[in-house]
């Protein structure tokens, strides 16, 4: 037999600290994945009943030495929270090739080499739960920001897939699309000091709780937030040549 955890990527700040305490008071056993390792030692240390697992997510195999760290603890995933993911701004020829093929392999490679590794497992026992962390990035593109925005279209589009081939299988896959959220996502992807989004932002435990309270409910995409569902909806009801003008003229 083994333990059944609750799996954080990206737990070593934003949405994944949130997303561990919430869980953690939820009575969840938790294996926070992260970079940094004092973070997540201290983390762990305030909740309890978690480990700390310090692995970079966007390297190479590492999905596989995540899982195989997992099954030499004994532990399999009963809900996988995919969290870890970064942004860049800038115009796409002036941005490094390797970083944006690096947020590419975290934001979408490792997030569904994950999910495939979980999968058949939570099929097998009828039970379990995937929350992908897309965003309202997902609904539009992004010019200014063009290859995060295109990470999360995929990551959206693959998890309302997902849900519709297991629901039926008691296993729930939902896309949690926050919009500005206070994060550090803002200063590792260079906005500037004075962003006009800051002044709309979320806070991330309401983002979280809003998350975890639609995946519960066995929704296939979940908005925090009235104004983060009417941008969602604005490619519907606009033209998409004034979306992305619009998209593009919000300058971090």
């Amino acid at each position: 037999m083994t333990q059944p955890v609750a799996l954080i990527t990206g737990a070593s700040a934003g949405l994944g600290v949130d997303f561990a305490r919430q869980l953690a008071a939820k009575g969840k056993r938790l294996v926070l994945a992260a970079r940094r390792k004092d973070r997540l030692e201290s983390l762990a240390a305030e909740l309890g009943d978690a480990r700390a697992v310090e692995i970079d997510l966007s390297e190479i195999g590492a999905a596989d030495r995540l899982m195989a760290d997992l099954a030499a603890n004994g532990e399999h995933v009963e809900l996988l929270v995919n969290n870890a993911g970064f942004g860049l701004t800038g115009r796409f020829a002036d941005l490094d090739g390797k970083r944006q093929r690096q947020m590419i392999d975290l934001n979408c490679g490792t997030l569904v080499e994950l999910a495939h590794a979980v999968l058949p497992g939570m099929i097998e026992r009828k039970s379990g739960s995937i929350l992908n962390v897309a965003s309202t990035a997902a609904f539009q593109p992004g010019p200014g920001m063009a290859v995060y925005f295109a990470t999360k279209a995929f990551v959206l589009s693959f998890s309302e897939a997902l849900h519709e081939e297991v629901k039926k299988k008691g296993v729930t896959v939902s896309a949690l699309c926050p919009g500005p959220t206070s994060t550090e996502f803002g200063k590792v992807a260079g906005f500037g000091p004075s962003n006009l989004l800051d002044k709309v932002a979320a806070d991330s435990p309401s983002v979280v709780r809003t998350g975890l309270a639609g995946l519960e409910r066995g929704k296939a995409i979940v908005i925090p937030g009235w104004m983060n569902k009417a941008t969602a909806q604005a490619g519907r009801i606009f033209p998409r040549s004034w979306v992305r003008k619009v998209a593009g003229s919000l300058k971090p």
